[in-house]
């Protein structure tokens, strides 16, 4: 079992349409007006009653070779200039009407460029009636001895029609009536507007065959115009009053004597049938030609139009005149209308005035004809788009989506091109050579509109009854008022008509059926029976005239009351005019009150506003004001912890120098220690000499020695004192207290031997390459002896694209705590590449680290060279001895100077 899908509204299925395969094209006719001036050049020549040529004016030249280019268009018929408004609504409207009558819809347009005649080949003038006075005329010419009273039709608001008895309609009918008569004179009723009195002639009015006669009709205008994609009712009363406006105390005009309400735009919707129709449109019921030309022309005067250019009144809307015709069958006796609604038939016929489509460099359009125009073009592409779908739907078999609701024009019209009735478009052109490329284009839309089909309505149901029950309901009525004039006298219309409605109470006729020449039985009863309900009428006739009278004394008593209870009424209404001059006074005054409390209310909004505009800020100083309290607070304790850090720093590197200059001095003395012993073995080398020279016997100086003297020898490794032989550096005495040394009268002999030069090996950093050295604000100094010194280098604080471009090496000096808690300071080095954009990128090659650490304090004899500790034991002592020193090659930081507390990495030779 399948389940429909949750929270998902089911698809209303499509509206049931009558199979109908047959389809009628859009029919298109084209009409020429005349010039406006003998001497303007002609762009458009009608070759035949279906054929126009347009050909370009002087000077235009159409195909690339220079050559003009004439164009024939073909359509339903062609109307020269010389064809009069007759002729075009035989051959265009006349149908449509016939098929309104026959309970179909239609659809009638005009369409051109502004000024090509549209409003007077749909209106007319005075003495040339266009379509719609002519449909109206012939309309009510062929209904009008069939036509309802009025307001048995009622019109409800759902675009359909509902139907009243005879009683209800009357009870209406008086209280229109009485609406009527209080708000207008009979004159003013009765006045016809001078521009629309004689806009047909009478030899031209025509009329329709084949109207039903066993129906009533009555009809229903409306008329709307949409602007700028807006509907508006054209009979709608707007509140105005025309009064001049009364002023208070305070200076201000009354509100209720300065409102104005403007029109307000309507919606469309959808019936039941799926029909598009204008919600709360006002529809008028009608009973004449001239009365429905009169609701036209009332609404006509509404219309929005302007002066341009091209037209000294330009339409700046599309018009729609709505003619709505309802009919419904008689019953069974033909003399009421049948209550059913189901029977009741409703067409409509719409009469469509499309505005002008326009260039606003031609037409001189500002501001808001700039915007109207704008409007009227994108409306009438929204038409043109949407006869191009359907043509190429019907001719290509595909199946896209007309786009109707882009437009209210064919969101309202939808139902007529999807075959709810026949479509007919009237092309107005102007032949003037200067409209030429407008009207290219507007004879081009209705060619193609020419290929797009509409599906052929279909004609109403038949009612099942027997049809010519008006006539033989009107010859009963004569025959019997003929017979009552011969017996009884004349009766007038109204006692026929009681008597009519009591018949139905008089005894039955018996049978008349004659079987037999002879038979002189049936007649005399026939005529006996007769008589007797003669007489029986005749007493049903008296008793009605003594309750007329009755009725008529009743309706004078009633006269007389209501003229009294109109004299209370009027003393009743001056009383409450005065009151209503008081609370109009007091309603003055409120809104004056209103209005200054009003103004209060305002100010302390405002200072409500302010206030806590205040508070917001004094919260927010207190909240910046205790932040930067502990911020400080942080600050100091910071402070304060790296003073003891520092301190430490202090002890520890102090601590650490001072061992260092001990070791130092320690090894001077040592240095000096034998450098004198040298000099002593030198000395007592030369003591020899010299005694050997001074000895008895020998009177002569000593001979020369060839050989050269040999130098006195340091005494070898052996022979030195071990370090164990040696005084520690507890039992040496300190410099205070060790006596000077004895300096020889002789200059001390130079050492023989070369000094040695410690390896140094180039640091890294100190190429030939120019450096970037990057060092931030946030850097400590911390005052050790080896500092990374670059040279060539650029030092910036952050690094910029201009300081890269000149480099091509980078260095970073990043600090950072140790695990230990000491700083440790990293070197990140790399190369400054150049990219393809045009700048500069450093790739990282190398890092550096320089530590900072408490060296620990270690014994500083000297190790001999015959006790070694185990391996993976050594210390610093195990290198520090002269053999172990000149053996071992020192790899240092870059920048580094061999100062104490920075750790360096021996490498063995």
């Amino acid at each position: 079992m399948n389940r429909q899908a949750k929270c998902k509204t089911p698809r209303r299925p499509p509206p049931k349409k009558p199979s109908n395969s047959q389809k009628d094209p859009v029919g298109v006719y084209l009409r020429v007006r005349p010039l406006a001036a003998e001497d303007e050049e002609c762009c458009i020549e009608v070759i035949s009653g279906t054929t126009a040529q347009l050909h370009a004016p002087e000077g235009f030249k159409v195909n690339r070779n220079g050559e003009y280019k004439e164009t024939q268009y073909s359509f339903k018929k062609v109307f020269g200039v010389s064809v009069d408004q007759m002729e075009l609504f035989e051959h265009v409207a006349k149908p449509l009407i016939i098929d309104l009558i026959h309970g179909k819809n239609g659809l009638l347009f005009t369409y051109g460029v502004t000024g090509s005649g549209k409003t007077f080949t749909m209106t007319g003038s005075p003495g040339q009636g266009g379509l719609l006075p002519r449909s109206l005329d012939m309309l009510f010419n062929s209904i009008d001895p069939y036509q309802a009273k009025r307001y048995v039709f009622k019109t409800d608001d759902k675009n359909g029609v509902d139907l009243q008895c005879e009683v209800d309609a009357l009870l209406e009918r008086q209280r229109r009536d009485n609406a009527l008569n209080i708000s207008k004179t009979p004159s003013s009723r009765q006045r016809v507007d001078p521009e629309i009195g004689d806009m047909l002639k009478p030899e031209e009015a025509c009329k329709a065959d084949g109207v039903d006669e066993d129906s009533s009709y009555s009809v229903f205008v409306s008329y709307i115009e949409i602007y700028n994609n807006y509907i508006y009712d054209l009979l709608e009363e707007t509140q105005e009053d025309a009064i001049k406006p009364k002023w208070n105390g305070g200076g201000t005009p009354l509100r209720q004597n300065t409102e104005f309400t403007p029109p307000q735009s309507k919606t469309l919707r959808e019936d039941q049938n799926h029909n598009m129709y204008v919600a709360g449109c006002m529809e008028v019921e009608v009973k004449s030609a001239e009365e429905a030309f009169q609701v036209f022309w009332r609404g006509q005067k509404r219309r929005k139009v302007a002066n341009t250019r091209l037209n000294r009144e330009s339409s700046r809307s599309h018009s729609v005149f709505i003619i709505k015709l309802a009919q419904a069958p008689l019953d069974a006796d033909g003399d009421n209308i049948l209550q059913d609604k189901n029977q009741v038939s409703v067409s409509q016929l719409c009469l469509v005035d499309l505005a002008g489509s326009e260039r606003t460099g031609r037409t001189g359009a500002e501001g808001t004809r700039i915007r109207e125009a704008g409007n009227i073009n994108q409306s009438l592409l929204n038409l043109r788009t949407c006869i191009e779908i359907l043509r190429e739907n019907q001719m290509c078999g595909t199946n896209k989506m007309v786009p109707y609701r882009d437009s209210k024009v064919t969101h309202l019209f939808k139902n007529y091109f999807d075959g709810e009735g026949k479509v007919r478009m009237v092309v107005c052109v102007n032949p003037n050579a200067g409209d030429y490329e407008e009207t290219l284009l507007v004879m081009r839309f209705a060619e193609m509109t020419q290929e797009v089909e509409v599906a052929r309505p279909v004609d109403r149901p038949i009612c099942a009854f027997t049809p010519g029950r008006r006539h033989r309901n009107q010859t009963l009525k004569e025959e019997l008022s003929h017979r009552l004039e011969e017996r009884s006298g004349p009766i007038d219309n109204d006692g026929i008509s009681v008597l009519n409605g009591m018949a139905l109470s008089l005894p039955p006729l018996p049978s008349s059926e004659l079987t037999d020449p002879n038979d002189e039985i049936t007649l005399p009863r026939l005529i006996e029976a007769l008589q007797n309900r003669q007489r029986i009428r005749q007493m049903m006739v008296e008793e009605c005239s003594r309750a007329a009278n009755m009725l008529k004394s009743m309706l004078q008593e009633l006269d007389s009351n209501l003229i009294s209870k109109e004299n209370l009424i009027h003393e009743q209404n001056g009383r409450l005019a005065e009151k209503d001059r008081a609370i109009q006074s007091n309603k003055t005054e409120i809104e004056r009150l209103e209005k200054k409390a009003k103004m209060q209310e305002n100010k302390i909004i405002i200072l409500q506003k302010t206030t806590k505009i205040y508070e917001d800020d004094k919260r927010s100083l207190q909240q910046e004001l205790e932040t930067r309290g502990h911020r400080l607070q942080r600050e100091l304790s910071d402070k304060r912890r790296m003073e003891q850090r520092m301190q430490g720093m202090v002890s520890d590197t102090q601590h650490k120098w001072e061992k260092e200059c001990e070791r130092r001095v320690n090894a001077m003395q040592l240095e000096m220690q034998n450098k004198l012993w040298v000099k002593d073995e030198k000395l007592k080398q030369l003591k020899a000499i010299v005694t050997e020279s001074k000895t008895p016997g020998r009177s002569d100086a000593p001979p020369r020695q060839t050989q050269p003297q040999t130098q006195p020898q340091r005494p070898s490794r052996e022979e030195r004192p071990s370090r164990e032989e040696r005084p520690s550096r507890e039992e040496r005495p300190s410099r205070e207290e060790r006596p000077p040394a004895k300096r020889s009268a002789s200059p001390s002999p130079l050492p023989t031997t070369t000094p040695v030069r410690p390896l140094h090996r180039r640091s890294r950093s100190a190429g030939g390459e120019k450096w970037v050295d990057h060092k931030p604000t946030s850097s400590l100094d911390l005052g050790t002896v080896l500092q990374p010194v670059i040279p060539n280098a650029i030092q910036v604080s952050a690094p910029n694209e201009k300081a890269l471009s000149k480099c091509d090496r980078y260095v970073l000096t990043h600090q950072e705590v140790a695990s230990d808690g000491e700083i440790r300071t990293k070197l990140i080095k790399g190369d400054v590449i150049k990219t393809r954009g045009g700048g500069q990128a450093v790739q990282f090659t190398d890092i550096e680290t320089l530590k900072q650490e408490l060296a620990t304090v270690q014994s500083r004899k000297r190790k001999s060279s015959e006790g070694t500790l185990p391996s993976g034991d050594q210390t610093d002592g195990a290198w520090t001895d002269v053999e172990t020193r000149c053996s071992v090659a020192l790899e240092m930081k870059a920048g580094s100077s061999m100062g104490p507390g920075f750790e360096h990495h021996g490498i063995t030779k």
